[in-house]
């Protein structure tokens, strides 16, 4: 029974480690874009019911380096489901949106073409959404989150990136492996259990009464004495 357990946990714990994009997971935004190419502001909300519908809202907003005060903040971008509009000339025809196709929204992230040093600042993102809990109760939420971007010539690849990619693969493969120790090992319990099963059947099957195989063959005579008559 363990050893079915087991199996079953590991194959469940596999298939989310392989499908975690069906998931949703507040992963912060790379801080660092390269000139000249593009950029993906990742912007994550989500939700604490999942069973709760919901409709949301997407809005970025843009502090450049250097400025301060709330006030400063340029409202660059906005997204409705299905619609998406740049709301700033400094970033006409470079944003894309990259988020949730749907009215519930959980990923709010948006893709920067062609990176200037221009663009280093403080982009603001704010989720507005309303969740609808039945016909007659609706509730309101605001959530913002920022991501401080700086703008280099080259990328710079971060140690501690590198080796944290390094040990993802580790893991990954080192579950994969342990995966099929558990299974082979849950194999070879099951077919030993299947061979002490027939074991003991064949052994009760020894153990019958001759008396009892002859009445499987056929009928015998009620009075056995008028056979000798």
């Amino acid at each position: 029974m363990t050893c079915h357990v087991g199996l079953f946990i590991s194959i469940v714990f596999c298939l989310c480690v392989s499908q975690c994009h069906g998931g949703c997971a507040e992963v912060d935004s790379m801080t660092e874009a390269v000139a000249g190419e593009g950029f993906l502001l990742g912007c994550i909300s989500c939700k604490m019911r999942a069973e709760v519908t919901a409709r949301t809202t997407v809005d970025w907003y843009f502090q450049p380096a250097g400025d301060s005060g709330e006030e400063e903040f340029r409202h660059i971008f906005h997204y409705d489901h299905p619609n998406a509009s740049i709301l700033h000339e400094d970033f006409s025809d470079r944003l894309t949106w990259q988020g949730t196709e749907q009215e519930d929204i959980q990923i709010g992230a948006i893709f920067m073409h062609n990176v200037t040093f221009n663009d280093t600042g403080t982009y603001r993102c704010i989720f507005r959404r309303t969740l609808f809990y039945d016909p007659l109760f609706e509730k309101d939420v605001i959530i913002e989150k920022d991501v401080e971007l700086s703008v280099v010539a080259v990328a710079n690849r971060e140690l501690t990136a590198v080796v944290a990619e390094i040990m993802m693969y580790v893991l990954i493969v080192v579950l994969q492996l342990w995966l099929i120790l558990v299974m082979v090992h849950c194999y070879k319990k099951i077919s030993e259990e299947h061979e002490a099963r027939s074991a003991r059947k064949a052994l009760k099957a020894q153990d019958i009464p001759v008396e009892s195989k002859e009445s499987c063959d056929g009928v015998q005579p009620e009075n056995p004495g008028e056979e000798n008559i």
